[in-house]
């Protein structure tokens, strides 16, 4: 197999591979996504083979526009249609009752519900609109590594193993992490999972209470419905020592050294300020910026791509800076926790 890169002019041969039963992956503003059509059943375990993906975690749905939710899910709640209007297209998934027989059952990992987004990237949408029906799109890597914002990624993953790729016209994805996830009723909404859509954004167009619930609450209770929330995700090869935000550059160079007698070689995942200061401290053998400090958008968008560069150089430990409890910053501290061995 060859992987084929395919663009905005040649989206119509993307769309034809899917409902062919292939394996197309597609950029969205959150990271690319592993395409298969959702009412394909050979289709979306060749998702789940290519991944390495345990068969119990579900997969996100990708519509093309609000209405087509209603072709995959049983029943779409008022206050569900208020989130669409509000937040789509965008990084928030809902999760809603599965329609019985509507996709394949591996696609709700066996339970009766679905998870639903509409993404904001314009070949995607296309996308979708040509093949015809709903794809799956878990983000376009092998589980449990970082997860790809730039179409380099994917086919480091996936070269000649899956069919294609359609690649955005941006370097990197618009956000760099994984959609909110959430289940809306008409007495309150659960955060299952933090990302670009915040909780205050949420309560300021719904009147009923918006509530998270952490990974350990959802393992705890047995009932995880919300995808990418059981299992270790998006680790490089190296182990990352989260370093806390409330460390001085003092402390950085105190942990840099200690680690470096241990005989450590470090990279170093950090905004422009620390690498500025750090990056000619003996022992750090390469950095990646997050971008500007104290700025969420920027540090969410690098995190991923920052991760995936310092895999592939010589180093045995990648030291990342660790962002203050605020809510804007949730999402990256979420994902960055998910990827760490450890906080220091």
């Amino acid at each position: 197999m060859q992987t084929q890169i395919y663009t905005y002019d040649t989206l119509y041969q993307a769309a034809k591979t899917l409902q062919e039963g292939g394996l197309v992956a597609f950029p969205t503003e959150t990271v690319y996504g592993l395409g298969a059509m959702a009412n394909n059943s050979e289709a979306v375990g060749k998702v789940f083979k290519a991944k390495g993906r345990p068969q119990d975690n579900p997969l996100i749905v990708h519509l093309a526009k609000p209405e087509d939710a209603k072709l995959v899910a049983s029943s779409v709640s008022a206050m569900a249609e208020r989130l669409m209007e509000a937040f789509w297209p965008g990084p928030l998934t809902i999760i809603l009752p599965v329609k019985p027989g509507a996709v394949s059952d591996k696609v709700t990992g066996g339970l009766d519900s679905v998870a639903l987004r509409m993404p904001r990237q314009l070949e995607t949408l296309l996308l979708i609109e040509m093949a015809g029906f709903p794809l799956v799109g878990p983000s376009a890597n092998l589980s449990g590594k970082p997860s790809p914002t730039k179409v380099e990624h994917v086919l480091h993953d996936f070269t000649n193993l899956i069919d294609g790729v359609v690649a955005a016209r941006e370097e990197l994805t618009e956000i760099g992490v994984e959609s909110t996830v959430i289940r809306p009723s008409e007495r309150q909404i659960e955060i299952l999972r933090p990302g670009a859509i915040t909780q205050s954004m949420l309560e300021a167009v719904v009147d009923v209470p918006v509530i998270e619930r952490t990974a350990q609450e959802q393992v705890t209770s047995g009932q995880i419905i919300s995808p990418g929330v059981k299992y270790r995700h998006y680790a490089p090869k190296q182990p990352v020592y989260q370093v806390a935000a409330q460390h001085t550059l003092d402390d950085w160079c105190e942990i840099i050294a200690e680690l470096q007698a241990k005989g450590e070689v470090i990279g170093l995942l950090a905004d422009d300020i620390i690498i500025e200061q750090l990056a000619s401290q003996a022992g750090i053998k390469a950095c990646y910026s997050l971008g500007a400090a104290n700025s969420p958008s920027q540090a969410s968008q690098r995190l991923y791509a920052g991760l995936r560069a310092l895999e592939e150089q010589p180093i045995t430990l990648i030291l990342a800076q660790g962002m203050p409890f605020e809510e804007a910053y949730q999402a990256y501290e979420n994902r960055l926790a998910k990827a760490s061995y450890r906080v220091i």
